[in-house]
């Protein structure tokens, strides 16, 4: 006969299977969650700013706008270039050109074998001689004066001359001309706005210069803040860990009778403060993952490792001569481009006051044919011209616009010194603020020595009971106190160096 099992051994088997399957479980939790980290990407600094640069839409403007400029430029030097063109024009007309207002009668003169006119055989008019001359007599017989009085001559024979024979056939008009136009003089303006086309090609590769320059300034501050947060969580993990031990330990003593519950109290309500620390860096960390992941393009919950978390490596950015740190600056860059631009439109100004001389040539095309007749056929010619234009007075109009243009140079000019200034100011202050930098980290490494040290003095002194858990818990927060400055005083220097270089133009300073 089969025996009943124990229900006490049931028990004792279902707990055994429980927590095994629990054991397994946290297992493979933990072992998906080591996959998962492994399998994340490692940007390095230089693939974020690649990143950023290829996504930040203000750098697509940019280089689009360059894009415009060299195609001004490309625009402006074919106005040294002849100017070719072609017109064609038709016009219908509701009536005909007529020369003549009637029908008319044109008298005819008879000439003598010499070829000259014979007066006495064209006219009816009887002839007197008066003095040495023969003069023609009007109707009344007295001498008259052809020339003043033309409506006394009686003429013997004049031609018929119809109206309709003077009419032009003007209806359908067709009129095309084929050309060219060049100038040989314009008093500089030509070159000047091809000078400025090129300074505005320049002006928008610094100002994108600039816009790159801003980019990874924002991108290394949000690059070093996440190394910095990462930090801050691992060691809010470590500190919550030392806490943990410790509560451990003083609960312990507390079943043993060797310290009462309050010294636990106190243990607790730190661990309960180092969680809400540990919540707080890694909510910090997260948003600021985001903040980096708008930056480079990526989608805001990527989840990825940084490669520079190792904050104690890194090199002082020296210090330039102040005339190369400016010419590096794009910001100089832009307002040189500006003052040229200022030069170029002082010249352009003073060129009103000199002649325009062009060059002109055309091949003109009509039907009817102008050149024979106005008959109904095609009919051409070509013209060659040069026009030349000299400006004399215009109530002071030019030497007005030739001030306002040299006002606007000593305005350029003046901008550039007071941007220098300023900027010899920001290097200077830059450069005070990464020593600084450097003596807080120095002195930061020192007082994590001492901290570890009183740690280490602390913990055995509470191990053998001559310090009290206060004293303990006191040199765990002086102890990340230490820790926690040491990453903002590395994390200060980092920003440091990148802030002098940024200050020198030295845009591709990262570690």
């Amino acid at each position: 006969m089969k025996r009943a099992p124990n229900p006490c051994h049931v028990l004792y088997d279902f707990k055994n299977n429980y927590y095994l399957m629990k054991k397994n479980a946290l297992l493979v939790t933990a072992l998906i969650v080591a996959i998962q980290l492994y399998s994340q990407k490692t940007y390095q600094l230089d693939e974020c700013r690649q990143m950023a640069l290829e996504h930040n839409k203000t750098l697509q403007i940019s280089k689009e706008t360059i894009k415009a400029a060299d195609e001004l430029k490309k625009a402006a030097f074919t106005q040294f270039l002849p100017n070719f063109s072609a017109n064609a024009a038709y016009t219908w007309n509701e009536k005909n050109i007529s020369l003549l207002g009637e029908d008319m009668y044109a008298p005819v003169y008879s000439y003598n074998s010499n070829g000259s006119v014979n007066y006495q055989n064209s006219w009816n008019n009887s002839w007197a001689k008066v003095g040495d001359n023969y003069v023609p007599l009007d109707a009344n017989g007295s001498p008259f004066d052809p020339k003043s009085n033309p409506d006394k001559i009686e003429w013997k024979n004049k031609a018929y001359i119809p109206k309709d024979a003077f009419e032009l056939d003007t209806k359908n008009i067709f009129v095309g001309t084929i050309g060219f136009t060049q100038p040989i003089f314009m008093g500089g303006k030509i070159r000047e706005l091809y000078n400025i086309s090129k300074a505005a090609e320049n002006l928008a590769k610094a100002s994108d210069e600039k816009s790159k320059t801003d980019l990874l300034l924002d991108v290394d501050e949000a690059y070093w803040r996440v190394v910095s947060l990462q930090n801050k969580v691992s060691l809010a993990i470590e500190y919550r860990n030392l806490i943990a031990k410790m509560d451990t330990d003083v609960a312990d003593m507390v079943d043993e009778g060797l310290t009462t519950k309050a010294e636990l109290l106190k243990v607790k309500v730190k661990l309960n403060e180092a969680d809400v620390m540990l919540t707080k860096a890694e909510n910090g960390l997260s948003l600021s993952k985001m903040a980096l992941n708008q930056l480079c393009g990526l989608p805001l919950d990527t989840e990825y490792k940084l490669a520079d978390t190792n904050l104690e490596n890194g090199e002082d950015t020296k210090i330039l001569p102040i005339e190369q740190a400016l010419n590096n600056r794009p910001e100089i860059k832009e307002l040189n481009e500006s003052k040229n631009i200022a030069l170029s439109n002082q010249k352009i100004a003073f060129s009103r006051f000199l002649p325009n001389v062009g060059l002109s040539a055309n091949y003109l095309l009509s039907n009817p044919n102008a050149y024979n007749g106005y008959k109904n056929e095609f009919g051409g010619m070509f013209t060659v011209g040069v026009v030349a234009n000299v400006p004399l007075f215009h109530f002071g109009d030019r030497i007005h616009t030739l001030n306002a243009a040299k006002a606007q140079v000593k305005i350029a000019d003046l901008k550039i010194e007071e941007t220098k200034e300023k900027m010899q100011l920001q290097i200077k202050q830059d450069s005070y603020k990464l020593i600084e930098s450097i003596k807080k980290k120095d002195t930061a490494r020192k007082n994590i020595e001492h901290a570890e040290e009183n740690l280490k003095y602390a913990s055995e002194g509470f191990k053998e009971g001559v310090i009290t858990s206060t004293d303990l818990l006191g040199a765990q927060t002086a102890w990340l106190s230490a820790k926690s400055e040491n990453i903002d005083a590395l994390i200060d220097y980092r920003l440091c160096n990148l802030y002098l270089a940024k200050s020198q133009g030295i845009t591709n300073t990262t570690k």
